[in-house]
């Protein structure tokens, strides 16, 4: 039988491929990889710009509304809000309004947190935490915090205890919520590595939970300031504390009264001012140092 195998000679000639040279190329001769940005572009880039802008046309948009509308006692221009706003300044009345409302605020905001963290930590180690969570949460957090008012007011009367309680009420159910959905979402790896660590109860909860978590604990903690901020306020134009020692709510309620409608504008930037300022130094601040600088957050 012959050999159907083919002669050596039938063999395809391998390729040879070219030989290629890669030669250095000097500094300075290279063409321009990117080319620089412009002044316009440069500062498109930038998150401050792009923010300054849109409450540049904000105001804008409210001082040409207030101009076509022509009644300072139904909206009063952004001039003469900022005469009220650099009046009250002055005459100390809105600083110790704020000082106070920051006070109050951050009592409540501070028990809220802790009473949150305690609530978390029990509903990671054992089921009846987190069926006592899970319960108080679906009852309470639908609540508004300025419908217990009435009830604070009962209880600890017209004074400052009765904001902190409905501060602490509006900032636990957020936080708690968040922390704990945050909690759950944590890989079964990284409970297993602090398992075999040896880490258990409240050890586990701050080296494995808390940093892994960290995003939606973070989340938690900027709604809850949200909520405490907006209810310190509400709370305030309802009764404040007393006509001298209320907060910022108060010093609006004081001018409403009075009609004094560029105060009260000037009260209500006031409340925007602090709030952008707690945002975007605070907050931002520790996202940059912590969920950014670990790769968790864009």
């Amino acid at each position: 039988m012959a050999d159907a195998r083919p002669a050596a000679t039938d063999r395809p000639a391998p390729v040879v491929r070219p030989e290629i040279e890669n030669r250095t190329i000097e500094p300075g001769t290279a063409a321009a990889v990117a080319r620089p940005l412009g002044p316009a572009a440069w500062l498109a880039g930038k998150a401050w710009f792009r923010k300054t802008a849109i409450l540049a046309c904000l105001v804008l948009a409210w001082e040409a509304y207030a101009r076509h509308l022509g009644n300072p006692l139904l909206v009063p221009t952004f001039g003469e809000t900022m005469a009220a706003l650099w009046e009250a300044a002055a005459d100390g009345v809105l600083g110790r309004r704020v000082a106070t409302s920051l006070r109050v605020l951050l009592t409540g905001y501070a028990i809220g947190v802790l009473a949150a963290a305690v609530l978390t930590s029990l509903a990671v180690s054992s089921r009846i935490g987190t069926d006592l969570l899970s319960t108080l949460t679906a009852m309470f957090n639908p609540l508004p915090a300025i419908a217990l008012l009435p009830v604070a007011m009962l209880w600890f009367g017209l004074g400052q205890a009765s904001l902190v309680f409905v501060i602490v009420h509006s900032v636990l159910w957020a936080v708690a919520l968040n922390t704990h959905t945050g909690f759950l979402a944590v890989a079964e790896t990284q409970r297993m590595a602090g398992r075999n660590y040896g880490l258990r109860g409240l050890p586990f909860v701050l080296r494995i939970l808390v940093p892994a978590a960290f995003p939606s604990i973070l989340s938690g903690l900027k709604i809850g300031w949200a909520f405490a901020w907006r209810t310190q306020i509400a709370a305030e134009l309802v009764f404040g504390a007393t006509s001298a020692s209320g907060g910022l709510g108060w010093f609006i309620f004081e001018a409403r009264n009075q009609l004094d409608t560029a105060a009260v504008f000037a009260g209500l930037t006031a409340v925007i001012i602090i709030g952008l300022v707690v945002e975007n130094l605070i907050f931002r601040w520790i996202e940059r140092r912590t969920v950014r600088r670990w790769g968790m957050q864009r």
